[in-house]
C-alpha cells in the first residue's frame, strides 16, 4: 500500500515538474519574442513629413545634455534641417530642482545648432516617458499641430509608440542613428529594462 501511494506521489511530482518546465520555457520564449520585437521595431526609421518632432527627455547635467540626450537632440535637428518636420518639441523637466529642465537644455542646444527660436516648443513638467508624451500632446493641441515624429533611442521606441498610440497622437518613430548605447553589454541592459517596462505598461497603463 505504501508503494502504491509513493508511486502516485512520484507521478504527481513528475507531472508538476514537467508542467513547471513547460511554463518556464513558454515564458522564456515569450520574453525573447518581445525582445526581438523591440529590437526590430527600433531598427526601422519611419520618419515622414510631420508638423513636429517630439524629442523624448533624457538626463541633463546642469546646462548640458547627457551624451544620450545630445544624440536625440541632434537627430531631431537633422530632421528639421532636412525639412521632414516643421518644429521641434522638446520634453522633460528637471530631476534636481537646481538643474535646468531637460527641455530647456535641449532648446539651448538646438538654438546653437541654428534652429530658429520660433521653430522650438518645450514643456518642462514631465519626468517619465508617459508624461513626456502626455505633455507633448497638450503642447501639440495648444499649437494646432496634428502629426509628429517621435525621436529617441532605438530600443526605447516600441514602448513610446505604444503609449503615443493609446494617447491618440498621430505619429511615427525615428531612432537616433548614432545611439550612445553601443556595446552589447549596455544594449542588453537597456533591452532587459525595456522588456520589463513594456510589460509594466501593458499591465498597468503607466
Amino acid at each position: 500500500m505504501r508503494r502504491c501511494f509513493g508511486g502516485v506521489k512520484s507521478t504527481r511530482i513528475r507531472r508538476f515538474c514537467r508542467g513547471a518546465g513547460i511554463l518556464a520555457l513558454a515564458v522564456v520564449l515569450w520574453l525573447g519574442a518581445v525582445a526581438v520585437w523591440i529590437v526590430a521595431f527600433g531598427d526601422s526609421d519611419r520618419a515622414r513629413p510631420s508638423d513636429c518632432a517630439i524629442v523624448l527627455g533624457a538626463a541633463a547635467y546642469g546646462s548640458k545634455p547627457s551624451p544620450v540626450f545630445a544624440e536625440r537632440i541632434n537627430h531631431a535637428v537633422a530632421l528639421y534641417q532636412a525639412g521632414t518636420v516643421k518644429q521641434l518639441l522638446f520634453t522633460g523637466g528637471s530631476v534636481i530642482e537646481a538643474d535646468q529642465a531637460e527641455s530647456v537644455v535641449a532648446r539651448t542646444h538646438a538654438l546653437a545648432a541654428g534652429v530658429p527660436a520660433e521653430a522650438i516648443l518645450t514643456e518642462s513638467e514631465s519626468r517619465t516617458t508617459a508624461q513626456n508624451l502626455q505633455q507633448a500632446k497638450r503642447v501639440m493641441q495648444e499649437n494646432g499641430l496634428k502629426s509628429a515624429v517621435i525621436v529617441s533611442d532605438p530600443l526605447h521606441l516600441k514602448r513610446a509608440a505604444s503609449m503615443a498610440g493609446d494617447l491618440g497622437i498621430d505619429c511615427v518613430t525615428s531612432p537616433t542613428p548614432t545611439s550612445r548605447y553601443r556595446t552589447w553589454k549596455v544594449k542588453a541592459g537597456f533591452l532587459v529594462r525595456e522588456v520589463f517596462y513594456l510589460h509594466g505598461y501593458w499591465f498597468t497603463g503607466k
